[in-house]
């Protein structure tokens, strides 16, 4: 028992440092907070239930639920909101210049999302897509992965009289998954009058300040008074590409870690959420489909 209780209390002494607050992140220095001595250094003041921001543009008081401060659930441990700009073998640098010392490093920084500070500024956000959203007659969304569809989704329901159009670049829709729930995803948005246009591109850049007029690959012209780009973000990791962990991402910039999220070739570093080179089938997201 004596011993026990002092493994306890030398585990609270060890200290903890988590980069990155978003779901996996979060979850980390939550979990972690009365056990260790555990920093928290993200870039935002606020944790966000990502799958909810769609519905918040749409309904922006569904924000208020959705975006929470740190503060708020991480009661037992320090914040740091700024960016990790670059680590060593025990401290994390920031770029307001402060360093972090740790025993225990966990890298959580996902996809690159640009978002506001504090909650305020991403409530304000959302108001403003919303309005963006209200005073337009036609939408255009542009990517028709898993955010394009849900953004279409939750248009075409709660504003039926908006003319929608999605324009995705493959030849069906949710390519990552199997071609029926891509189809019946299809079926469903056509059947709510959303204009769905497989295999076309949108040139953006071509687009000039006040236009309504966009042109697709194909030669076709799409009139909307808005639009939204749903495509892929790039992953987290540029920071460490001149790090000591230059050498632990893969081609495709993810953190390459064992069976237990150790980075591999480090002793004390950890990695979790999608930053790590771990691949999830489909089947695991949507087994109903298969």
């Amino acid at each position: 028992m004596e011993s026990r209780r002092q493994q306890q209390s030398e585990g609270k002494n060890k200290r903890v440092v988590v980069i990155g607050g978003g779901v996996a992140g979060s979850l980390v220095a939550k979990s972690l907070q009365f056990s260790a001595d555990v920093t928290l250094i993200d870039p935002k003041e606020y944790f966000e239930i990502t799958w909810a921001s769609l519905r918040a543009m749409v309904e922006p008081s569904f924000g208020k639920r959705s975006v929470i401060n740190h503060t708020d659930y991480l009661v037992n441990g320090r914040i740091v909101a700024s960016p990790a700009i670059n680590i060593t073998e025990n401290e994390v640098l920031t770029a307001e210049g402060r360093r972090v010392v740790y025993d225990y490093l966990v890298i959580a920084t996902g996809h690159k999302d640009p978002v506001p500070k504090t909650r305020t500024e991403r409530l304000n956000q959302y108001q403003a897509e919303n309005q963006k959203i209200k005073s337009a007659r036609s939408i255009l969304i542009v990517g028709g992965g898993p955010t394009g569809v849900e953004l279409a989704g939750e248009i075409a329901v709660d504003f039926p009289e908006k003319k929608v159009t999605l324009v995705h670049k493959g030849s069906r829709l949710l390519e990552f998954i199997g071609p029926k729930a891509g189809d019946k995803t299809r079926d469903w948005l056509i059947s709510k009058k959303v204009d769905v246009k497989l295999g076309e591109r949108v040139n953006l850049d071509s687009v000039s300040e006040g236009s309504d007029t966009y042109l697709t690959s194909t030669g076709d012209t799409i009139n909307a008074d808005c639009h939204f780009l749903c495509t892929g973000k790039p992953v987290g990791s540029d920071w460490l590409k001149d790090t000591i962990l230059k050498d632990s991402l893969d081609t495709h910039g993810m953190l390459m870690v064992d069976e237990n999220l150790r980075v591999k070739g480090q002793k004390n570093i950890f990695a979790i959420g999608d930053i790590t080179d771990i691949r999830v089938s489909a089947s695991m997201i949507f087994p109903q489909v298969f």
